[in-house]
């Protein structure tokens, strides 16, 4: 039996050629997956899934990597993808679930639920960077798939403008973080901020910075997330603090976590996710 011809693919071709050559291999719906979120120490982590519609009905006008675009290009770029797409999905899990299952987990876990969720089954899958099993159809993790692929493209532009439109939302109950225009990532204003006022409930405890302001960077990474104070957990530390919104103190009283290697030994299930956004056209 012949095989058939290998497919290459210049990187030069356009961001819809990649999508272009697996259609034309059969695979007529092509999903792309990416996240936002991933490197900040505040705020949840969103990723999202599209599928675009084949051929010219699917290009979308000013498509690009998300951190690519401007704040203003990326609302017109995901207006877009809301109109057109075939099939998209958002994801959100948030910090308290990163400190819980660790950041990787939740990264795989979230791109699997939005692709598993699209109301268009997908033919073949493209992400950006990690592959992602269990969806029962072919894929391919693609080294900046965002700058490389149309679908993962707009994956990235329905993650990052959502995200960004939380750390706004953010902002306004945690004032003094700067979180409207940092977006939750440990630049040197943020940074100031978590010294001067302490982490608030939106930090992830497991970050060594975060931990360091906390008093918990003794404990675990997923030991170091304050217990909720309305909870009867009281073991762990009396002196780690978190911050409420509008910045009343709480003194919290610990919580019990398990060792960072844990989840290379076993693989826990992530608790429930919040869908924000999800259709089809």
């Amino acid at each position: 039996m012949l095989t058939p011809p290998r497919t290459v693919i210049r990187r030069d071709a356009g961001l819809y050629a990649l999508e272009q050559a697996l259609q034309r291999r059969g695979f007529a719906r092509v999903a792309g997956a990416d996240e936002a979120g991933r490197g900040a120490c505040a705020g949840p982590l969103v990723a999202a899934a599209v599928v675009l519609a084949p051929g010219r009905r699917g290009e979308i006008a000013g498509l690009a990597d998300s951190k690519l675009l401007t704040p203003l290009a990326r609302e017109r770029v995901f207006a877009a993808v809301h109109a057109q797409a075939l099939a998209y999905r958002v994801v959100v899990i948030g910090p308290e679930e990163i400190d819980r299952r660790g950041l990787h987990v939740c990264n795989l876990a979230a791109m699997r639920r939005a692709l598993a969720g699209l109301e268009v089954s997908p033919d073949y899958v493209l992400t950006d960077g990690f592959g992602v099993d269990g969806l029962g159809v072919p894929g391919l993790a693609v080294w900046k798939g965002d700058r490389v692929s149309a679908c993962v493209a707009a994956a990235s532009v329905m993650a990052k403008v959502t995200r960004d439109r939380l750390m706004v939302e953010l902002d306004g109950r945690f004032p003094g973080y700067g979180f409207a225009e940092h977006k939750g990532y440990a630049t040197a204003e943020h940074q100031a901020a978590l010294d001067r006022l302490g982490p608030c409930v939106d930090h992830r405890f497991s970050y060594a910075n975060v931990a360091a302001v906390s008093g918990a960077a003794q404990l675990p990474p997923r030991a170091r997330r304050p217990a909720d104070p309305g909870s009867d957990d009281s073991v762990g530390s009396d002196d780690i603090g978190i911050r409420e919104p509008m910045g009343r103190p709480v003194p919290a009283r610990g919580t019990v976590g398990v060792a960072l290697d844990e989840q290379l030994r076993q693989q826990a299930l992530l608790g429930e996710d919040v869908v924000m956004e999800g259709g089809r056209r």
